[in-house]
């Protein structure tokens, strides 16, 4: 509960690019996060054991999608469309039980690139100049510092294991990273001083209308084909999401005889779909709608394995947490307290998930030659064009057909033979 009242800042995170890549006004996108509050709590009342947030590691590649539009009812269409069919993908992936046999289709070199090139794509979105490292670098540099150290740290993992204190703030995960990152941000002047108010938050509801599909009409066909690249590679960065989720609770759940987690992959996909369908029509959101947020989730599982005391049920712990979080944003002081630094939230969590991405997509190669592969496609991936999802998806998809395949057309070459067997040794 207490993770969730802080946590909820890094939902209020996603305002400024509601209003630097849809125009929205303050209030209009804040009403925009009250909805995404409601649907965060949606996974637990169904039974999905995950901790939902967005589809982080995308959000570098939709963004580099929406450049290519100007601040308009045009960006709101193409979000519109790209939303609608990450929500048809989970639906029919979902309802006819093909998710997991899809993405074992895709090539593992190009799944690795992607999620390894979405990273790169937000850490380079940080780092780049006139980026938020050049703005704000003492209190990013010392966040992302002591939150990677809290969350990754082989040592401090010892440490925590002798000391009271620093397990305590091990359970709390990214949060004092992100509080010291604000408090220093402060201090330095990297940040204005925040302006409390008090009472209740009102969000502009009746604005936020004029911001939707309803109102700006909607998209032709040409826009959701260009958006089909770009909703796939989502799909593809969310199972791995999926895949890492449940293994945080394979780990976990044996640690509990009173309670066997389920972890149904075709629930967790129609679940993401609703979410994403609702997203789509009433509130369009540069994030996705995801099945994970990986730091949350990592906190809560640790906490469940405590035993029943510590938490009832792996769905009542993700409950809590947005629950309390939606709360949060009923409460006035708390935002308007939280406003100055919404994008210290923002960059952190976006730096986290690079070391995350790259982490996973790192383990998932298993030869030279898909790590060669998934370099470029992760390289592409990181171009500044709005087409870059096009080039990545469309050059892995060439250089697994003719570097990967040990047969071309029917024959297998001396050469091929050798690079074969590097590959086994590999």
């Amino acid at each position: 509960m207490i993770q969730g009242v802080i946590m909820f800042v890094v939902g209020l995170a996603m305002i400024p690019l509601l209003q630097t890549y849809l125009g929205m006004p303050y209030e209009a996108a804040l009403a925009f996060t009250f909805i995404a509050g409601v649907l965060y709590t949606l996974p637990a009342l169904l039974g999905v054991p995950l901790v939902p947030g967005w589809i982080t590691p995308a959000i570098p590649v939709v963004l580099v999608y929406l450049k290519g539009y100007e601040p308009s009812p045009a960006a709101i269409q193409v979000l519109f469309a790209l939303q609608l069919e990450v929500a048809i993908i989970f639906f029919i992936l979902g309802v006819t039980r093909w998710g997991s046999k899809l993405v074992d289709v895709i090539p593992n070199s190009l799944k690795a690139g992607i999620i390894i090139g979405a990273g790169m794509a937000a850490l380079m979105g940080e780092l780049k100049i006139g980026g938020r490292i050049e703005a704000t670098p003492i209190s990013l540099i010392v966040g992302a510092v002591i939150s990677a150290y809290v969350l990754f740290s082989l040592s401090f993992k010892n440490v925590a294991k002798k000391s009271p204190l620093a397990n305590k703030i091990a359970n709390f995960g990214m949060v004092p990273g992100m509080i010291l990152a604000m408090i220093i941000g402060w201090t330095v002047g990297e940040y204005k001083l925040p302006m409390i108010e008090w009472g209740i938050t009102q969000p502009d509801f009746a604005l936020m209308t004029k911001y939707l599909a309803f109102s700006v009409g909607f998209p032709g066909w040409e826009v959701f084909l260009t958006a089909i690249p770009t909703a796939i590679i989502a799909y593809v960065i969310a199972f791995g999401d999926i895949v890492i989720g449940f293994t945080l609770m394979d780990r976990i759940d044996h640690l509990r005889e009173d309670e066997k987690i389920e972890t149904n992959i075709d629930r967790v996909h129609l679940v993401t779909a609703i979410r994403n369908g609702i997203h789509a029509f009433f509130a369009p959101w540069p994030g996705l709608a995801g099945p994970l947020w990986i730091a949350a989730h990592a906190t809560v599982a640790e906490r469940y394995a405590m035993g029943k005391k510590s938490m009832e049920s792996i769905c009542s712990g993700g409950g809590t947490f947005w629950l309390a979080g939606l709360a949060a944003l009923f409460v006035l002081p708390l935002v308007t307290l939280f406003k100055p630094v919404l994008p210290i939230a923002l960059s952190l969590t976006l730096i986290l998930t690079a070391y995350i991405c790259v982490m996973v997509g790192m383990e998932q190669l298993k030869s030279s030659t898909e790590r060669g592969v998934a370099g470029i496609v992760a390289v592409t991936l990181t171009m500044p064009d709005p087409k870059s999802t096009i080039y990545a998806v469309a050059i892995g998809l060439i250089l697994c057909f003719l570097i990967e395949r040990p047969k071309l057309l029917g024959q297998q070459t001396t050469d091929n033979k050798a690079q074969a067997g590097e590959d086994n040794r590999d």
